[in-house]
């Protein structure tokens, strides 16, 4: 235990009734220790307020970047002591989000305006209870939101899809866009 987390012990104990003595040799504290009073809060004290409106004013500039501008105005100091600081006063740089871009270049898919338009496939995976892997091939009619077709095994290869799609299609008739998001698992499907 650290000797101001001992002095918090002490001062604990004096609160509930104990007496000096007896608090400073329960923590190991010595008597002259208790009136000790540390310089190096008051020391940093003007060093933090500087730094904590230097903060303010530049959001988005870490403790490195914040010495620089304390030694400009004075306050030089390692980058420890930096750190010790910006730790000591809750700073800390707020997490850039990044912003999600939409290529303009890209066409964007047309909406569906009728039944039997457009038809997306995917895979979708699961596990039975015996941790054997299931695949499922899905297929849906985009604009009446209606599943065409669901198929399931352990391994859905190319001509089991192609056969899947064509037994649809006879059934169904040909849409006129055919939609996957070209995962990884199309990577078989030539």
């Amino acid at each position: 235990m650290s000797v101001p987390a001992r002095r918090r012990g002490v001062a604990y104990g004096r609160e509930h009734g104990l007496s000096a003595r007896r608090a400073c040799t329960l923590f190991s504290v010595a008597r002259s220790a208790l009136g000790y009073c540390g310089v190096k809060p008051a020391k940093d004290a003007k060093a933090m307020e500087r730094m904590k409106a230097l903060s303010a004013q530049y959001p988005r500039y870490g403790y490195r970047r914040m010495r620089i501008f304390l030694a400009r105005d004075g306050y030089a100091m390692s980058p420890g002591r930096a750190y010790r600081l910006w730790r000591l006063g809750g700073l800390q740089v707020p997490r850039k989000r990044g912003r999600k871009r939409v290529a303009a270049s890209r066409p964007r898919p047309q909406a569906p305006t009728g039944p039997n338009q457009v038809w997306s496939y995917d895979f979708v995976f699961d596990r039975c209870a015996n941790g054997q892997q299931l695949k499922c091939l899905t297929v849906t009619d985009e604009f009446t939101k209606e599943g065409l077709a669901i198929d399931v095994d352990g391994r859905l290869r190319s001509p089991r899809v192609i056969e899947v799609l064509s037994r649809l299609v006879s059934a169904r008739g040909a849409p006129a866009f055919l939609r996957s998001d070209n995962g990884p698992e199309f990577g078989h499907l030539q």
